[in-house]
């Protein structure tokens, strides 16, 4: 009789340990893209299946946490650009990067020191193949009518978010579209492939 209550205290231990264990989160990865305006570029990213979250700020400057009116100046040397949480499972970098052309127009040349140049920020080795073989695949075709791409592919640096007021500012004003959003639907072979992929997992 003792073992018998001791097997089924046991038991029910066992069963509360697995059963409030906690499931492990979901891997999530970070891109960040520059496109002109922060706040038609958050409000496409932050539409799309996958996205976790989105926080418009300034990255690729040289000044520490500049403000809005700085780096509007141009004099920070940073741009507008929007950090991008996301689910690889339920959508890949190559349709983000899809996203991102079809947002803005990456063919207009800007200065250097401006803050609304093109820029694509990888964070890893795997980020950055795949942005180079998006740009050599829509640079080779038709997309743009055959203006060449300014998009520049440059490593992460830090990233300094910024004020609340600019944060998913179209959603708190109702509005949804302003700048270039929606300049053009892209569609990637690239994307297309690894969405294939994705599915099939």
């Amino acid at each position: 009789m003792i073992k018998l209550v001791i097997i089924l205290v046991v038991l029910t231990l066992l069963g509360a340990f697995f059963h409030d264990k906690p499931q492990a989160a979901a891997r999530t990865e970070t891109a960040t893209f520059a496109g002109g305006c922060f706040w038609g570029v958050e409000d496409t990213f932050r539409r799309l299946e996958g996205v976790v979250s989105t926080t418009s700020g300034f990255t690729g400057g040289h000044v520490d946490r500049p403000t809005y009116r700085q780096v509007s100046t141009g004099d920070t040397g940073h741009v507008e650009a929007v950090r991008v949480t996301f689910d690889p499972k339920r959508i890949s970098y190559a349709e983000l990067l899809d996203a991102f052309w079809s947002c803005h127009d990456p063919t207009r040349a800007r200065d250097g020191e401006e803050p609304h140049r093109s820029i694509i920020f990888f964070h890893d080795e795997q980020q950055q193949l795949t942005a180079m073989a998006s740009l050599k695949e829509l640079s080779g075709s038709t997309a743009f009518d055959g203006r060449a791409i300014a998009t520049q592919v440059r490593p992460a640096v830090e990233f300094f978010p910024a004020d609340e007021e600019h944060q998913q500012y179209l959603a708190k004003l109702g509005r949804t579209a302003t700048c270039s959003v929606g300049e053009r639907p892209i569609t990637t072979r690239l994307a297309s492939n690894a969405r294939e992929a994705r599915q099939q997992h």
